[in-house]
């Protein structure tokens, strides 16, 4: 065997325990055997993995495909994962998600109207936003077929938090460098949204379809635990299902904490 033919190897002898070690040293040590492949150890990379984590994002924007902005996002769930393919190069996963906790809050204007003329008299009453609460105050008067009608409006602002739950069972994971315990990933989800009320308008619908891509750093405490950190896009919409359909794109901050074998 030429040196140049055992560096892959002596690379991921390093990654081995103690004991492997020894046995692949000695299995080197007698040139009539052939060179065995890296043993699964070699690889920070579980066959099943099984995952708590929380995400949120404080505003929402037009990233890509949302417009309706200012709304937060509050994620609590657990996934599963699945080995499906690993090599020096990537650790390809199946990725599922399910969340019993996901919360989204929309801006809302909570209308007080003072009626001077004809009657006098207050009502209230609240509106959901597409855009950033905007507060304002003034007076307004007109006059229809002789009546005179006047008031003065003052418009506060505050939140909504609609409770909902997740899942998105369709998924991808594909982990770089699996021999070492700082990997970078990619990760991308398909699934839905069911909430308790419509979101983001009033118009819109309590069934939401959801897609999400995104990409972070996975730091493995041993062979069969870890800590993951990522940064996603986040879409929400009812794909036209409802009468109105501004969706929602938000950049989520999640942390994962993993384990398994």
């Amino acid at each position: 065997m030429s040196p140049k033919s055992g560096v892959p190897c002596l690379r991921s002898i390093l990654a081995l325990r103690p004991l492997l070690l020894l046995l692949v040293l000695a299995g080197l040590a007698n040139a009539a055997l052939p060179q065995s492949a890296p043993a699964a150890q070699s690889f920070f990379a579980r066959r099943n993995t099984f995952s708590f984590f929380g995400a949120y994002s404080n505003d929402s924007s037009h990233i890509l495909l949302g417009d309706a902005a200012n709304r937060k996002l509050l994620e609590i769930g657990a996934a599963y994962g699945r080995r499906l393919f690993v090599n020096r190069i990537v650790n390809w996963q199946y990725n599922g998600e399910i969340l019993p906790v996901a919360l989204e809050s929309d801006p809302v204007i909570l209308n007080t109207i003072d009626w001077t003329s004809p009657t006098v008299y207050k009502e209230q009453f609240q509106t959901l936003q597409s855009g950033p609460c905007l507060p304002a105050s003034g007076t307004f008067t007109t006059t229809y077929n002789g009546v005179v009608y006047s008031y003065n409006y003052t418009f506060t602002c505050s939140r909504r938090w609609t409770i909902g739950e997740a899942i998105s069972p369709v998924g991808m994971q594909w982990n770089f460098r699996p021999r070492h315990k700082l990997q970078p990933f990619f990760i991308g989800h398909g699934g839905y949204m069911y909430t308790t009320q419509p979101i983001p308008v009033t118009n819109a619908g309590s069934f939401n379809f959801t897609f999400d891509l995104g990409a972070g750093i996975e730091l493995y405490r041993s062979p069969t635990r870890s800590i993951r950190a990522e940064y996603r896009y986040h879409h929400i919409s009812n794909h036209e299902t409802a009468t109105e359909n501004p969706g929602i794109d938000n950049g989520l901050l999640q942390v994962t904490y993993s384990f398994g074998r």
